[in-house]
């Protein structure tokens, strides 16, 4: 079993597949940390749109995921940056993504906690944003879901300072049902987001990030923070108020972020778990246990695949993940809503592959080399 991998150079290159996934079975709920996968959608393949059309859903496909992502004790993080927001997924598709993902967890117990953003709008003032906020909000209430606070592009276009951030989630976490998310996505997932907090200069925009969950205590259940900076989360996870929980959202240093110091660790909330969602899950079992080092053993190895899945640019990391879903067997093709399957090359494709099998991540590691195969024979890479 060998099969034939372009390279960057534009060569080939000879892999030899292995033979047998890595033997991990379904288990319970964690006990040292709380961890969602962001989950991706799965777009319904014979449906007639283009680019710009709203999002045509596999629903049965979809649901079918976050059962598998349940099935392993992983809660999932719904209608997010995964599941394409603002990528393909507009905000009528992602209601009803929220509304059926909510009804499954109920249904089979699994955690779940969704999306609200502002992205019925495209620009507006700051009364518009709130109300947005405020609709998107009801509708994950409603749901029974948790809701993640998510930063918005309307908020960042409309604010003029701290302020206006100050106002607009003060107002939020005041009528909010149940303590929230506060959702911080850096710009390198959304060039829209940049200056978010009211300030480029990191350093401010963290403090009155700060103020705002200080205002708020009783009203914010964690952060996510989406920076690509470990020092950074570690720096603001020690000025959190107790019993305000930091979500990493750092697909590149999650092992020792999850793992903590004798400060602290971080829970999690992450892309890279929907690909590696067994894996993961099987890692945080161990940690249960207060195996730091077994904990380690296992996940640190998976980042290498992660780095390269989130490289810039950072917001196309969702095509990785879809395609390794569809290598994995967990869909049955490999087209995405928006269609983004071409935002990445083959060379990237083929590296994903390469890392995600020596991982042990595919349960058929003869499935996945044949659609890896099929993919290549479309470029013209005959084996």
């Amino acid at each position: 079993m060998t099969i034939r991998l372009p390279d960057a150079t534009g060569g080939l290159r000879t892999y030899e597949p292995r033979t047998e996934p890595l033997a991990l079975t379904p288990g319970t709920p964690f006990t040292s940390r709380t961890v969602f996968s962001a989950a991706h959608v799965v777009a319904d393949p014979y449906a007639d749109v283009s680019p710009d059309s709203p999002a045509a859903v596999d629903w049965d496909a979809t649901l079918a995921f976050r059962r598998h992502l349940w099935s392993h004790g992983l809660g999932v993080a719904e209608a997010m940056d995964t599941a394409q927001r603002g990528m393909g997924l507009d905000w009528a598709g992602a209601a009803e993504l929220i509304r059926r993902s909510a009804a499954e967890a109920k249904a089979v117990g699994g955690r779940i906690a969704c999306g609200v953003g502002t992205d019925q709008l495209t620009a507006g003032s700051l009364a518009e944003v709130r109300a947005a906020y405020e609709e998107q909000l009801a509708v994950v209430e409603e749901s029974g879901a948790q809701a993640i606070l998510m930063a918005s592009r309307a908020l960042a276009a409309a604010a003029s300072g701290p302020e206006d951030y100050l106002e607009v989630y003060g107002h939020l976490l005041r009528q909010s049902a149940e303590p929230v998310v506060l959702h911080w996505l850096g710009p390198m997932f959304d060039p829209a987001l940049e200056g978010y907090w009211g300030s480029s200069d990191l350093d401010a925009a963290t403090d009155t990030f700060l103020d705002v969950i200080a205002a708020h205590p009783d009203k914010v259940d964690g952060i996510k923070v989406s920076l690509l900076d470990a020092q950074r989360e570690i720096d603001l996870r020690r000025r959190l108020p107790q019993g305000v929980r930091c979500y990493t959202g750092d697909d590149f240093n999650y092992p020792e972020l999850i793992a903590g110091d004798e400060k602290g660790f971080s829970h999690a909330l992450l892309g890279i778990f929907d690909p590696l969602g067994p894996l993961a899950a099987e890692a945080v079992r161990v940690l249960d246990t207060g195996n730091v080092p077994g904990f380690r053993d296992l996940l640190d190895p998976t980042v290498e695949l992660s780095r390269h899945l989130f490289q810039t640019p950072t917001r196309f990391y969702k095509t990785g993940v879809v395609f390794l879903a569809w290598l994995a067997g967990h869909q049955s093709h490999f087209t995405m809503v928006g269609g983004l399957q071409s935002a990445r090359s083959l060379p990237h494709f083929a590296k994903a592959y390469e890392l995600a099998d020596g991982l042990g991540l595919f349960p058929d590691p003869k499935l996945a080399e044949e659609r890896m195969k099929n993919l290549l024979s479309v470029y013209g890479v005959d084996q």
